[in-house]
């Protein structure tokens, strides 16, 4: 029954896969007229080899006269963004060639921090009206495109052996526009360049520089070519210069971000997908022939009023199968963080497959998962207060207070460490103190008044009954097989069969995060999202219904920790992913990929391990409630 019903909302998400990228939930942008001017803002330096981003002009790159701040969302501010104007400025469809944006003199700390850089492998980002700049580079014969192009490059002189430091110090742009067809205004679709590495020689007239002989306008190249590369030296001057050349397109500005989305990994994430739908299929099969079938047959015999059937098994223990648990108000805030995270998790991923949350809309996604986890404080406080009343408990203040500050204190205090020292690191990833202070105003303006609402409303509400009485004098637990009482080998293999669908999926998450890409497969993340939901719920009614037959009634953490312990193989992947995908040398940035990953780690802990609980209490109340007992 469950194996039919995942198959027919599969068919219906995958009917939802093509709009992925059709829409990419903006407005566009004026049109532009010939002649227009169009601004370059810069953003961060950034490096799939560090996880410190640095702002752009820590480098001594040319600066306009003013540095104005582009105002940041609280995604962008989070993700470590630094929007800023640059000295680059285009005339809209009029063609430049060889301009010069500046002249600057490198001193040793300057140079250093160049050389530094470079070894780095550190990107230069820019922005031309919300597009990222782009490099086409091509991956086994695919043309795709990176966003962002290296500040320089290392190599040696012939019959050098000296490794030296060359800096990119020409840029050629190429924008593309889509032009209206009715008028002569178009629209910018596309951002690219191509950075070159030139040593500008200049003539000079009584003294002073007054022409570059390294390029000419009216041919259009490079005198000396490779051959005549930008070094770094110390008290040396670089010159910056620039291109930019116009290109009619047929793309329209709704498909402009095709070619920064599209990475060329679609057969791997359809066979992904397979896979996990034949496991899932699988475990559907086994909960269906071995539980369901064994549960009617045992439900149909007790229910007989002819005979007199002995009770075994699970029917053995209902007088204390709904025996409150040990640690019952810790079990209550646990499940009410992990629906605040079900509910974020699902309200995030469903306006992003419909392209509200797309990477056009600069920290839209981040932004959007922490304001719906702050208004998901009310179905926490409520679920926590429902389950906590239902455990005999009298004081909802005391349960509302843990669960408002229990899982968010321990997030906020593990990235206000992280955070601290990322500041000793003088990034540019490290979040300020206004919006610190901009977190905390949400999470006590927001998040608390909401699980404290919800709390009241929850533990006004009547009681749960349970389906059977509870004897006051608890029974005493036979002694099992080896198998069936050791709680850590049973945890430990629901969480690998959880795991093991979804971490395809998992491993293009990981790599968009720390490789610097965009993700937007949001249509293969909800069928992911779908997989793990009925995986975990298979998983947890099956080992919880083999624990009943056993005859031990304390099932109330085990369907948590056993969902829940697949946060141990993600974490254990992230050090896998660490140690064979990344190149990173620092430990400033090995202990900030740790953090971070810790953090998700216990996200997706409380997560999974709700998703086990509530399937489990389901299905305990379902089969006792089915059953006519004496």
């Amino acid at each position: 029954m469950m194996g039919s019903s995942f198959i027919f909302v599969l068919i219906l998400l995958l009917s939802l896969l093509p709009w992925s990228h059709s829409f990419y939930g903006a407005l566009p942008p004026d049109l532009k007229k010939k002649g227009d001017t169009v601004e370059v803002m810069v953003n961060k330096l950034s490096s799939i080899r560090s996880q410190l981003s640095y702002d752009y002009y820590f480098l001594k790159y040319c600066k306009p006269p003013v540095i104005i701040n582009s105002s940041l969302s609280l995604g962008q501010a989070l993700r470590g963004d630094r929007i800023k104007n640059s000295v680059y400025s285009f005339k809209m469809r009029e063609d430049e060639y060889c301009k010069v944006a500046c002249r600057v003199e490198l001193d040793a700390n300057s140079a250093k921090k160049f050389k530094e850089k470079i070894d780095g492998e550190y990107k230069v980002n820019m922005i031309l009206d919300d597009l990222p700049v782009a490099v086409p580079i091509y991956v086994h014969a695919l043309k795709i495109y990176r966003q962002g192009f290296v500040v320089g490059m290392k190599g040696h002189y012939v019959r050098d052996k000296e490794e030296r430091h060359f800096i990119y110090n020409h840029l050629r742009f190429k924008v593309i526009y889509h032009e209206d067809p009715d008028t002569d205004y178009a629209h910018i679709v596309g951002f690219k360049v191509t950075p070159y590495s030139v040593n500008h020689k200049y003539k000079e007239w009584n003294g002073e520089k007054t022409k570059l002989t390294t390029c000419q306008r009216s041919a259009n190249f490079y005198i000396g070519g490779r051959y005549s590369i930008q070094e770094i030296h110390t008290n040396e001057e670089v010159v910056f210069t620039y291109d930019v050349s116009f290109e009619s397109s047929n793309i329209k500005w709704e498909s402009r971000w095709d070619a920064y989305l599209y990475q060329g990994d679609d057969p791997m994430h359809w066979s992904s997908m397979v896979n996990s739908l034949i496991i899932v299929l699988f475990l559907s099969g086994v909960v269906a022939m071995v539980v369901m079938r064994t549960l009617y047959k045992d439900i149909t015999n007790y229910n007989q009023l002819e005979t007199q059937v002995e009770e075994t098994g699970w029917k053995l223990i209902h007088g204390d199968v709904f025996r409150p648990p040990a640690n019952a108000n810790i079990l209550c805030v646990f499940v009410a963080n992990g629906v605040q995270v079900f509910g974020t998790v699902l309200f995030t991923i469903a306006p992003a497959l419909l392209g509200f949350l797309s990477p056009s809309n600069k920290g839209g996604l981040i932004t959007a998962m922490v304001l719906l986890w702050m208004f998901m404080g009310l179905f926490g406080g409520y679920s926590s207060a429902r389950l906590y009343k239902m455990f005999k408990g009298t004081q909802w203040k005391k349960i509302a207070f843990k669960t408002a500050f229990m899982f968010p204190a321990t997030f906020f205090g593990t990235f206000f460490m992280l955070n601290t020292f990322i500041w000793g690191e003088k990034s540019s990833i490290a979040v300020s103190f206004g919006t610190m202070f901009s977190l905390l105003l949400l999470w006590f303006g927001i998040s608390v008044p909401l699980v404290f609402v919800g709390s009241y409303l929850g533990f006004k509400m009547q009681t749960i009954e349970d389906p059977v009485n509870t004897n006051e004098i608890a029974r005493q637990i036979p002694v099992r097989a080896w198998y069936n009482s050791k709680m850590v080998l049973s945890v430990l293999i629901g969480g690998i069969l959880q795991f093991g669908p979804v971490f395809i999926e998992f491993f293009f998450i990981w790599t968009c995060i720390w490789m610097d890409q965009f993700f937007y497969s949001f249509g293969f993340l909800l069928i992911s999202f779908a997989i793990l939901l009925v995986t975990c719920c298979e998983i947890a009614i099956l080992l919880c219904y083999f624990q009943l037959r056993s005859e031990d009634y304390h099932w109330w953490w085990r369907p948590y920790l056993t969902a829940g312990s697949s946060a141990l193989y993600m974490f254990a992947y992230s050090i896998f992913y660490f140690f064979t995908k990344l190149d990173i040398e620092k430990s400033a940035s090995a202990i900030l990929y740790f953090g971070y990953t810790l953090m998700g780690s216990f996200a997706f802990f409380v997560l999974t391990g709700t998703i086990g609980f509530y399937a489990c209490f389901w299905f305990v109340r379902k089969i006792y409630s089915s059953v006519k007992f004496d």
